[in-house]
């Protein structure tokens, strides 16, 4: 589950603030964000955070938030597959509204564009190099077919061999092994390195908003100091993930502490 929970705290974050309203189910008064194109039958370890909820609210009721508990379940997540660790500001509370139409226009696509990337983070306060760096997370987790059919079948950008790996398992058809999974990256699928980038040089990114890293703009030299210098990469990750853990956190008398993070109580 290590890539499915960074992921999580990253588009809980990008929608209306690290404030946990990704883990709201739909209800009379929300609509929930898990419902959103980019987190329907995508995003995973809801369960995962409400079980490391039940047990911290047995010990310590009323005390952390579920929107702590994400931010420390990504950096664990990094730490169990060999990633780097960075402390964890606590302090954030849950939100009583969820960000449905936010997360449409919030969250990045695998069909985004260089400066569309950019500027989407940058929306955030997280610079160009962040964005390389939060995107190296791919260096876990899998991908669905329908999130990189196009790219295998008409991409120009792509290793000739590495696409005809993936089209194995993905039909050229749409709706067809749409749910069919690959690596995001096939050398090391279940580590936390940096052959994410020696990939990109490669022409081997699986997602088009992979390969858009290095392609020729001005996120080039960034992916290529990265596949030189593991460190390099993962004190930037770490340090982007903090910044990324700012973002419009909700704290004081704003917001509350959810029993259960799945809804407002």
């Amino acid at each position: 589950m290590a890539a499915s929970l960074i992921r999580l705290h990253f588009h809980d974050c990008f929608v209306q603030g690290c404030d946990a309203s990704i883990l709201l189910d739909d209800s009379s008064s929300i609509q929930s964000e898990k419902n959103a194109p980019n987190n329907l039958n995508s995003v995973r370890g809801y369960e995962v955070i409400d079980n490391i909820k039940s047990k911290v609210e047995s010990i310590c009721p009323g005390v952390v938030s579920c929107a702590d508990i994400v931010a420390v379940a990504a950096r664990d997540a990094s730490v169990a597959v060999s990633g780097p660790t960075w402390t964890v500001k606590l302090g954030r509370r849950d939100s009583t509204t969820s960000g449905l139409s936010l997360a449409a226009t919030n969250l990045p696509s695998f069909r985004d564009s260089l400066d569309k990337l950019v500027s989407l983070f940058g929306s955030k306060g997280l610079s160009a190099r962040d964005m390389v760096a939060l995107s190296g997370s791919h260096t876990i987790g899998q991908a669905r077919c329908v999130t990189f059919r196009d790219r295998v079948y008409n991409g120009t950008d792509i290793d000739a061999g590495f696409a005809s790996t993936r089209r194995r398992r993905c039909p050229a058809d749409n709706g067809n092994g749409d749910a069919n999974l690959a690596p995001l990256e096939l050398v090391t699928p279940n580590s936390f390195d940096n052959n994410y980038f020696k990939n990109l040089i490669q022409r081997k990114g699986l997602l088009q908003s992979d390969q858009v890293l290095f392609s020729g703009g001005s996120t080039d030299t960034i992916v290529n100091e990265y596949s030189k210098s593991p460190k390099t990469f993962r004190s930037d990750f770490a340090s982007a993930m903090v910044k990324m853990g700012d973002i419009e956190p909700l704290t004081g008398s704003a917001g509350v502490i959810r029993k259960f993070c799945n809804v407002i109580n």
